[in-house]
C-alpha cells in the first residue's frame, strides 16, 4: 500500500540518508541544516537505519571539519555522509579530492546554493556543485521532492557498488524548502537492492592495527600520472550502475527515471536541456505550447557527472533541429556555461547537429516560470537564436535578455492558489506548513508551499504560496495568479502590492485593527478599486485584538489560520479545527500546558471575522495621491523598489551604481515600516533623563534629543530642563520615539526606573502614536547633535547623547545583540573600520537594500564590510595591516616635506603634530584638520609628494578597527583565525555577539552552547561544558579581554568597550546576547532580553570580568571580577525561565533533566571560581 507524507525535499533527502549511513558528520549551513537536523532527531528516538542501528551525529566546527571527519570514518569503515551547501561545499573540495581519489563510498547531500560573488545569497543556484565537478565525485540531480525521494536512494546505492562517491543535489530553497504531498519510499523496498557484498567489500577496506595498510602517501613524478589514471575504468561503470538502480526504483515506484529523462512531443524539433527544479516548471510550458500544435520537448539531466554522451544523445529525439542549454549558474569569463559546453561537446562528431545555444535562468533562486520557458522556445523558433542568453531578467545593459512576456497562468486546471503576507515570527509560516500537512495528511488533495522571506530577521516581510489540487502540482515557482490572499500586517497595504494578481471572484482577509467603515476608510483608494473592478470578497478580523485578549502576545498566526480554513473550506471546518489541534500539541507542546491552551482558543476565536461590503462605487476612485519625498534618487529609484518586493521588475542598468556590490549606508532610515503592534509613549513627569531606554533599544529607535532655545522654538511637544551634565544645562530634554521603525519590543519600558515607582514609559497601540512620527522627524531634520558638549564616554547616560551610527536594522524584535554594534558606533562609530562576519549580525547590518549603518553630520561612519564566515578576523587584520602601511607611507613622505623649503612652516608645524599623535585617536584628527588643507593646496600647486599625500588623507585620523561575529564564527568555524589575529598583536577589537548557538542558521548547537541546553544538534541536551573563550584569549598576557553584560551593568559593559579600544593591542569583548532561539518565558519573552541578562549574571550563569595587560605593566593584578557573589539559589529558576531548558524535561524526564542541570550549574560555579581565584593573585614585583 503506497503511503504518503507531505514534506519538503531536505526531509526527503534525509529520510533516504538515514537507512544508508552510519555516522553523519555535519555542519549547520542554510539551506540544508535541516537535512542533519532531521538525522539527529530520528537517531535521539532511536530510529534503526538498514544495518539496524542508529546513526552516530557528530557536529564539527566548520564544513572543512566535517569532510575531514567523514574521510576519516570512511577510512575507518563506517558508511558515512553530510549534508551542505554553498561556500560549505567548497571548503569540503579540498577532502573531496582524497574522498574521490581513494574510491571511498560516501553521498554527500547538497541543496545548491548560491556562491558569496559581489554579495551574500543565501538562495539557490547550481554555482556551488558546479565548483566541484572536478573533485571525482559523481553528480546526481533532482528537480522535485518526489524526485529527491526517489533517486537519493539511488546514489546511496550507486557509491556502494562503484566505489565512486556522490554529491546527490537538489535546488535550494526551491525544493529544499517547498512542502509537497509525495509518496515515501519504505526501508523494507530499498533493503533487496542493497549491495550487501559490497558493503562487506567497503567494510574489509577499513584502516585496522589487525591488518595495518598505509593510505594517502606522496608520490614522486614518474609515478604519479600512470597512477592516476588507474581509476578509470571505475568511472566508465557508473552510469549503468546508477540506470539500473533507477530502474529498479522505477519498478518500485511506477515513475520512470532515466540518466537523461524526456518530456514531449516524440517529434520535437525544438528541445530544451537543464536539470533541477526547472524542470518541473517547464512541463507545464511544454504541455501548453503542444497543445497549441507546437512540437517541443525538454531532456532533464539527471547523472550530471559522469556525463554520458551516449545516453544524452539516445535521450534526444531525432527529429530536434534546435537545442537550448539552460545553466543555473554563472561562470564569468568562459565560454558558456557547464552544461552548455557538455551538450555541445557531446554533439560535436554528430553528423546533421542541430543548433546549440545556451543561456542562464534562475540566479539566487530568481524565479523561473512557465512563461519564460516559453520565451526560450520562441528564441529557438527564430532565424537566428540568441546564444548565451538570460531568462527572467531585463538586461539593458549587455542585452543578453530575452523578451519577458506576460505571465500566464499555466499550472493546471483546478489547483486553489493562496498567498500570505506576514511579519517574520508572527508564525503565519509555521501556521501555514501546518496547514499544508494537515490538507496533505487528511485528503486524498496534492498539495505545495512554498515560503519567500526579505532578509530581516524576525519582523521582516514573509509570504507564504499554497496550492492544492487534485493532480500533482508542478508549479516550481512563486504563485502569480492567487485564489485567496491573507494579509496579516494592516500596514503592508501601504507598502506592498499584496493584491497583485488576485483572481477576479477571488477573496482576501486582512487582519486589522479598524472596523466597518473605519477600515473603507482607511483602505488605499487603489485596494478598494481593486476590489470593486475584479469582485472580490474581504473579510477582516481583528486578531491583533485577540491574541492579546488570549496572551498571545503578537502571535497571531494561529487565529489567522483557523479564518482561513474557516473562509475557504478547502477541508471540512470540524476535520480543520481538530488537526489544528493537534498540531498545536506538537508545535508547543515543550512549551507547556498553558501555551497549548492559549492556542486552542485562539483556533475557536478564528471564525470572529466579518465581510467587509464591497461598494461598486469604488471602480471610480481616483488614484492615491503619490507621496512626494525629499529624498536621493538612490532610494526612489533602487531602495524603495526592491524593499516594496519589486525588485524583480528592475533592469540590469539600475544596478550600474553598485557593479562591485558597493552600496550607500544609511538606506534604512528610509523604510519607516510601522510594523509594531505597540510602541513606547513618554510621560515627561516621570522621566528622571537617565537614558537607559535609548542605552538599550536593538533598533536606535528612541533616544534623547538635547534642544536649544532656537531649536526649541520650532518644537511643540513636551520638553524637560536639561538637569545634567552642567555642560548641557538651559537646553532643553525630549525622549523621543520613532513609532514608524520601533519593532516594539518593549525593553525600553521594562529598563525604565521612572519617578518614585512611575515608569516614564509605558506601550500603547501604534494608532494612538501616529502624531509622533512628525515630532521624530523634526528632531532628527532640525535638532543637532550635542555629543560635541559632553563626554560620552564617561558613563551610559552620557554615551546616549551620542548619534547612533547603527540604527534601524533588520534585527529581531528585542535582539540582544544589536546595543553592544550600536553601542560601539555611538563611541567610536566616526572612524570605525568594521570586518563582520557571515551570520546574524552581517545579515542584520547588510541587506540589499537595507544598510542601517550611517554617517554623522560630517558625513563620518562605519565602514563595514562582510567577507565569509570562515575567515572574518583575518579579513580584519587584513585591514589593520593596509591602514598601517599606508599611514607608515604618509609618515615617510611628511617626513620628506620636513626636509623641503617648498611648503609653509604651518604644513611643517602641522605634519609634526601628526606625526607625534598620529596612534590617539583624538589628537590624530586634530592634527589632520590642519594638515588637510596644507595638503590639498600643495597638491593643487603641482607638488607630487602631496598629491601623493592628498589621496592617503583618508588614513590621517587614527582608525578603529572591529571585528564583529557571532559565537558560531568565533568560537568554533573561525576560531582559527581569532586566535592568530589576537596572538599577532595588532591593534584591532573583535566583538563576539555570544548567543550560545548558531542562531542565523536556526539555533544549532555551538562550543559556546552550556551544557543541558536544547538546540539543533543537540536535541537530548549538549552533554559537554561551554568553551571559556575569554579565558582562553587572556593566558596571552597580552590581549585585552572582557565579559560583558548590558542588562546586568550598563556602566561596566561601557567600560569594557571603552578600555578594549584604548588599548594599544588586541582586544577581545564577550558580549551576552539573549536571542530569540533561547525561548525566554517570561510574558515579554524578548521584550525583556535586558532582564535576562541581569538574571543571567545575578544567577551565577554569566559572569562579568575584565583582564586588562596595562595593568600588569603597573604591578597589579590585570584580571578584575565585576559580577558580584552569585545567588547561586536562582540558578535553576533562571534555567527554567528558558524554553531551551526547561524542554530538557519534555525530552528526557525530570530526573535525566535534573542530572543535566546540576552539571549545567557546575560548570557555571567552577567557572565562576577558576574567576575568583584569577582576581585574587598577587602580581607586585
Amino acid at each position: 500500500m503506497k503511503k504518503f507524507i507531505t514534506c519538503d525535499g531536505n526531509q526527503a533527502a534525509a529520510h533516504i540518508a538515514y537507512m544508508f549511513s552510519e555516522v553523519a558528520a555535519i555542519y549547520p549551513i542554510t539551506p540544508s541544516s535541516p537535512m542533519a537536523e532531521h538525522v539527529d532527531e530520528w537517531s535521539a528516538q532511536g530510529r534503526k537505519n538498514l544495518f539496524g542501528d542508529t546513526v552516530k551525529v557528530q557536529e564539527m566546527q566548520s564544513e572543512g571539519g566535517a569532510a575531514g571527519a567523514v574521510h576519516g570514518s570512511l577510512q575507518a569503515g563506517a558508511l558515512t555522509t553530510t549534508f551542505t551547501a554553498s561556500q560549505g561545499l567548497l571548503l569540503m573540495i579540498p577532502n573531496m579530492y582524497k574522498i574521490a581519489g581513494e574510491l571511498l563510498p560516501s553521498v554527500f547531500h547538497v541543496s545548491a546554493r548560491t556562491l558569496a560573488t559581489h554579495s551574500l545569497c543565501i538562495f539557490g543556484d547550481h554555482s556551488d556543485v558546479m565548483a566541484c565537478r572536478q573533485t571525482g565525485f559523481a553528480m546526481l540531480c533532482e528537480g522535485s521532492v518526489q524526485e529527491v525521494m526517489d533517486l537519493s536512494a539511488v546514489a546511496h546505492l550507486a557509491t556502494l557498488e562503484s566505489r565512486v562517491p556522490f554529491i546527490n543535489f537538489f535546488d535550494g530553497f526551491r525544493t529544499s524548502h517547498e512542502y509537497q504531498k509525495i509518496e515515501v519510499m519504505d526501508q523494507e523496498d530499498i533493503r533487496p537492492l542493497v549491495p550487501m557484498d559490497k558493503v562487506k567489500e567497503f567494510r574489509s577496506r577499513a584502516l585496522t592495527p589487525e591488518h595495518p595498510e598505509a593510505r594517502g602517501m606522496a608520490e614522486n613524478p614518474e609515478t604519479f600520472f600512470a597512477h592516476r589514471e588507474v581509476c578509470n575504468r571505475y568511472y566508465d561503470e557508473v552510469p549503468g550502475i546508477v540506470e539500473k538502480y533507477m530502474e529498479a526504483v522505477s519498478k518500485i515506484t511506477g515513475r520512470e527515471y532515466k540518466l537523461f529523462s524526456y518530456y514531449g512531443a516524440e517529434d520535437a524539433e525544438r528541445v530544451i536541456i537543464c536539470m533541477g527544479s526547472v524542470t518541473e516548471a517547464a512541463r507545464e510550458a511544454i504541455d501548453y505550447l503542444n497543445a497549441k500544435g507546437e512540437k517541443v520537448g525538454m531532456v532533464s539531466v539527471h547523472l550530471y557527472r559522469p556525463f554520458s554522451v551516449k545516453h544524452l544523445l539516445a535521450a534526444v529525439p531525432k527529429t530536434c533541429k534546435r537545442i537550448a542549454v539552460l545553466d543555473r549558474t554563472k561562470e564569468p569569463g568562459a565560454n558558456g556555461e557547464p552544461l552548455y559546453l557538455d551538450v555541445k561537446d557531446a554533439f560535436y562528431n554528430e553528423e546533421n547537429r542541430p543548433v546549440i545555444v545556451g543561456g542562464r535562468y534562475g540566479l539566487g533562486s530568481c524565479d523561473t516560470t512557465p512563461t519564460m520557458i516559453c520565451s526560450v522556445y520562441e528564441n529557438l523558433a527564430l532565424p537566428m537564436p540568441k546564444d548565451h542568453f538570460t531568462v527572467g531578467i531585463v538586461d539593458d545593459v549587455t542585452y543578453q535578455s530575452l523578451p519577458m512576456q506576460k505571465e500566464m497562468a499555466l499550472g493546471g486546471e483546478g489547483i486553489f492558489e493562496a498567498k500570505f503576507y506576514g511579519l517574520g515570527a508572527d508564525g503565519t509560516v509555521g501556521a501555514n506548513k501546518n496547514s499544508v500537512k494537515i490538507i496533505g495528511d487528511n485528503t486524498d488533495k496534492y498539495c505545495q508551499a512554498y515560503f519567500s522571506y526579505d532578509s530581516k530577521k524576525s519582523g521582516g516581510f514573509t509570504c507564504s504560496h499554497l496550492r492544492f489540487g487534485d493532480t500533482p502540482i508542478r508549479s516550481t515557482y512563486q504563485i502569480k495568479t492567487p485564489n485567496f490572499v491573507a494579509c496579516h500586517v494592516q500596514a503592508y497595504l501601504h507598502m506592498y502590492d499584496v493584491l497583485r494578481g488576485l483572481r477576479d471572484g477571488g477573496t482576501f482577509l486582512l487582519n486589522t485593527i479598524w472596523e466597518g467603515e473605519e477600515l473603507a476608510k482607511n483602505l488605499p483608494n487603489n485596494v478598494k478599486r481593486y476590489f470593486a473592478e475584479h469582485n472580490i470578497t474581504v473579510y477582516y478580523i481583528n486578531a491583533t485584538k485577540i491574541a492579546q485578549e488570549i496572551g498571545l502576545g503578537n502571535r497571531t498566526n494561529t487565529i489567522l489560520q483557523s479564518a482561513f480554513f474557516r473562509i475557504t473550506e478547502v477541508i471540512p471546518v470540524d476535520l480543520a479545527v481538530e488537526q489544528m489541534k493537534k498540531f498545536i500539541v506538537k508545535s508547543y507542546g515543550k512549551k507547556g500546558e498553558d501555551v497549548v491552551n492559549k492556542n486552542y482558543e485562539a483556533v475557536d476565536r478564528g471564525g470572529e471575522y466579518k465581510t467587509l461590503a464591497v461598494d461598486p462605487e469604488w471602480k471610480n476612485l481616483p488614484e492615491d495621491e503619490k507621496v512626494v519625498r525629499d529624498e536621493p534618487a538612490f532610494i526612489s529609484e533602487l531602495v524603495r523598489p526592491i524593499n516594496a518586493q519589486n525588485g524583480d521588475l528592475l533592469p540590469v542598468s539600475a544596478f550600474k551604481v553598485s557593479e562591485d556590490g558597493t552600496w550607500q549606508q544609511g538606506t534604512a532610515a528610509y523604510e519607516k515600516r510601522g510594523v509594531a503592534t505597540f510602541v513606547p509613549k513618554w510621560n515627561s513627569e516621570n522621566c528622571i533623563q537617565c537614558n537607559k531606554c535609548s542605552f538599550v533599544c536593538p533598533h536606535a529607535s528612541i533616544r534623547p534629543f538635547v534642544l536649544d532655545e532656537n531649536e526649541k522654538s520650532g518644537f511643540e511637544a513636551a520638553t524637560l530642563e536639561m538637569k545634567a551634565p552642567a555642560t548641557l544645562k538651559g537646553m532643553h530634554f525630549r525622549m523621543q520615539v520613532d513609532v514608524m521603525d520601533c519593532l516594539g519590543c518593549g525593553n525600553c519600558v521594562d529598563v525604565c526606573p521612572g519617578m518614585r515607582g512611575n515608569k516614564a514609559l509605558e506601550m500603547v497601540p501604534l494608532a494612538q502614536e501616529m502624531h509622533e512620527d512628525a515630532n521624530w522627524t523634526y528632531c532628527v531634520k532640525n535638532v543637532t547633535s550635542k555629543q560635541d558638549k559632553v563626554d560620552i564616554a564617561l558613563n551610559p547616560k552620557n554615551s546616549q547623547f551620542a548619534t547612533p551610527l547603527f540604527e534601524f536594522s533588520g534585527a529581531c524584535s528585542g535582539c540582544g545583540e544589536t546595543p553592544y554594534v550600536k553601542l560601539v558606533t555611538q563611541l567610536f562609530g566616526d572612524r570605525q573600520m568594521i570586518a563582520n562576519a557571515t551570520g546574524c549580525s552581517s545579515i542584520y547590518s547588510g541587506s540589499i537594500p537595507s544598510t542601517p549603518y550611517t554617517t554623522n553630520e560630517r558625513g563620518q561612519g562605519p565602514a563595514w564590510a562582510n567577507s565569509l564566515f570562515e575567515d572574518f578576523c583575518e579579513f580584519g587584520l587584513g585591514m589593520v595591516m593596509a591602514n598601517k602601511k599606508m599611514r607608515a607611507r604618509i609618515q615617510a613622505l611628511l617626513e620628506q616635506m620636513l626636509e623641503s623649503d617648498k611648503v609653509s612652516e604651518a604644513y611643517k608645524a602641522a605634519a609634526r603634530e601628526w606625526i607625534a599623535g598620529q596612534d590617539n585617536a583624538e589628537a590624530s584628527r586634530v592634527a589632520a584638520d590642519k594638515l588637510v588643507p596644507e595638503i590639498k593646496a600643495s597638491a593643487a600647486a603641482g607638488c607630487p609628494v602631496c598629491q601623493q599625500l592628498e589621496e592617503l588623507s583618508h588614513f590621517l585620523t587614527k582608525r578603529s578597527q572591529w571585528i564583529i561575529g557571532g559565537d558560531g564564527a568565533s568560537y568554533d568555524i573561525g576560531y582559527g583565525g581569532l586566535d592568530h589575529v589576537l596572538a599577532s598583536g595588532e591593534d584591532l577589537n573583535i566583538l563576539v555577539l555570544d548567543t550560545e548557538v548558531y542562531s542565523n542558521t536556526g539555533g544549532q548547537a555551538s562550543k559556546a552552547t552550556p551544557i543541558a541546553a536544547i538546540a539543533q544538534f543537540a536535541a537530548a541536551g549538549k552533554r559537554v561544558t561551554k568553551k571559556d573563550l575569554g579565558l582562553m584569549q587572556a593566558t596571552y598576557g597580552y590581549v585585552y579581554v572582557a565579559q560583558v553584560a548590558m542588562g546586568a551593568d550598563q556602566a561596566q559593559c561601557l567600560k569594557a568597550l571603552k578600555e578594549a579600544e584604548a588599548y594599544p593591542g588586541p582586544s577581545l569583548v564577550i558580549a551576552y546576547s539573549p536571542c530569540i532561539n533561547h525561548g525566554l518565558k517570561a510574558k515579554g519573552a524578548m521584550g525583556k532580553s535586558q532582564a535576562e541578562e541581569a538574571k543571567a549574571v545575578e544567577c551565577g550563569y554569566w559572569h562579568l570580568w575584565r583582564y586588562n595587560p596595562l595593568l600588569a605593566d603597573e604591578g597589579k593584578n590585570p584580571f578584575t571580577l565585576d559580577s558580584k557573589e552569585p545567588q547561586w539559589d536562582k540558578f535553576q529558576d533562571y534555567l527554567d525561565g528558558e524554553v531551551r531548558f526547561l524542554s530538557l524535561k519534555k525530552a528526557l524526564g525530570e530526573e535525566a533533566a535534573a542530572e543535566l542541570y546540576t552539571a549545567t550549574k557546575e560548570a557555571a560555579i567552577r567557572r565562576y571560581k577558576s574567576y575568583v581565584r584569577k582576581s585574587q593573585e598577587d602580581w607586585t614585583f
